[in-house]
């Protein structure tokens, strides 16, 4: 397919996405499916264009004079060319020849719109784009800066990789790997970051001989970070109550050096499902798997005993809109309202988990206070005898001191974000059970 056919094809999924307000991934496999002749190359340049042009879903329309709810998926790929990839509306009109698959040619207003893609008189939400109705909840959090780390956010993600210090040094890892230009990350003492192709898509690092001995989990640095300041001790007790994949589990294993014990659980059984080959690659012996069955409670005999309850709780994912656009536009507040509920219930489920002396570890991968600090004053204030622990002393315990400047300290934990931290939007706070 040519650049021009590629266009069109991104525009007709765009269409779709809007029409029935379904996931981007759903709208680009049926297309596949109907467009069997696109080669893999060609849907990898399709999805890309899809994906860039979610990120400046608000912006775009705006600068094409579209509003809200009648978007095309014309208009949001002339946007995005030109807001997104700096495109010159010549360039834009090259491609839009009207030729044979080509996109038909840019109208007079379309043209006139382009050649002056400007901002400036834009509500926040556009200029961000982000949702309209969650703009106060952005604001108190990131207050002047609303719309530097909206955009932020709707920037494409690195690609981190987690060197497994059970088997390797980072040093040995990145030494193994350096045909794809490793280079340490920022502020996670075990992290990597490779190098995105123009495209935005990374090398398939699942194939390489290194990931498939264990050497490495591909992580963000926000969520490596937070591992790390759960900080539980090598001979500690800890519960992974929302362990899911495991990416944390894994990053906790090899923190403990093999010590102490890990149990990792999940309410949904499913989700636990990659957790044992990644537990096989990676030589970690410190992990129980509790899976639930039925309605039994996998951790009840461990009630009063841990020494951490680490809660990577179930959230809106707005932090992580770097990697999932299209999924910002699909929220609801119906949606906010249902996680703060399972938040809930999963941390009164940690409270009657945690010893006394003993720590839970809240984390999101949100950046809604309501979901954050909102979640951890609903506990203090309906549970006796936990205590919050400052910022500064959860990172010094972890020996993150110098992570400080990069992190905005909320009223009950911190919170990481792309353009401050320069990873995924990450919440973590620390509760501490009076002993």
């Amino acid at each position: 397919m040519t650049p021009h056919a590629r266009l069109s094809g991104a525009m007709e999924v765009l269409d779709d996405i809007l029409a029935r307000r379904r996931p981007a991934s759903d709208a680009l496999k049926d297309w596949g499916l109907s467009h069997r002749f696109a080669g893999s190359k060609d849907r990898a340049g399709i999805a890309t264009i899809v994906y860039d042009a979610l990120r400046r879903r608000a912006s775009a329309a705006w600068v094409l004079g579209q509003p809200p709810g009648e978007e095309t998926g014309r208009a949001l790929v002339l946007g995005m060319l030109v807001l997104q990839r700096g495109m010159t509306v010549a360039q834009v009109s090259d491609l839009c020849s009207g030729e044979r698959f080509a996109p038909a040619p840019l109208s007079d207003d379309e043209r006139a719109r382009l050649e002056r893609p400007d901002l400036t008189g834009a509500p926040a939400h556009v200029q961000g784009d982000y949702p309209e109705w969650i703009h106060d909840e952005l604001v108190a959090v990131f207050g002047d800066d609303v719309v530097a780390e909206a955009r932020a956010l709707a920037e494409r993600a690195p690609l981190d990789i987690r060197v497994n210090t059970l088997l390797v040094t980072r040093e040995e890892a990145q030494n193994a790997l350096a045909f794809l230009a490793p280079i340490e990350t920022p502020h996670a003492p075990f992290g990597l970051r490779i190098a995105m192709g123009d495209d935005g898509r990374g090398p398939a690092l699942q194939s390489e001989p290194e990931f498939i001995k264990g050497w490495f989990e591909i992580q963000d640095e926000g969520s490596q970070l937070a591992a790390l300041v759960a900080h539980p001790g090598e001979k500690a007790q800890v519960v992974d109550l929302c362990a899911g994949a495991g990416g944390k589990t894994l990053a906790l294993a090899a923190l403990m050096d093999n010590a102490g014990q890990i149990y990792a659980t999940d309410l949904d059984a499913r989700r636990l499902a990659p957790i044992h080959d990644r537990l096989a690659r990676s030589g970690a012996r410190n992990v129980q798997i509790r899976s639930p069955r039925g309605k039994a409670d996998a951790v009840e005999d461990l009630d009063g005993r841990a020494d951490v309850v680490l809660v990577d709780a179930p959230c809106t994912g707005t932090g992580t809109w770097r990697r999932n656009p299209d999924a910002k536009w699909r929220l609801r507040p119906g949606s906010l309202e249902q996680r703060r509920s399972e938040q809930e219930r999963v941390l009164d489920r940690a409270a009657r988990l945690v010893k006394p002396g003993g720590r839970i570890v809240y984390v999101t991968c949100s950046v809604l206070p309501a979901e954050n600090d909102g979640a951890i004053e609903a506990l203090l204030a309906r549970t006796d005898g936990f205590s919050p622990v400052p910022s500064a002393d959860l990172l010094a315990a972890a020996g993150l001191q110098a992570l400080a400047p990069h992190v905005r300290e909320t009223r009950l934990g911190l919170q990481m974000s792309p353009l401050k931290t320069g990873v995924d939007g990450f919440y973590v706070a620390a509760l501490t059970r009076a002993g």
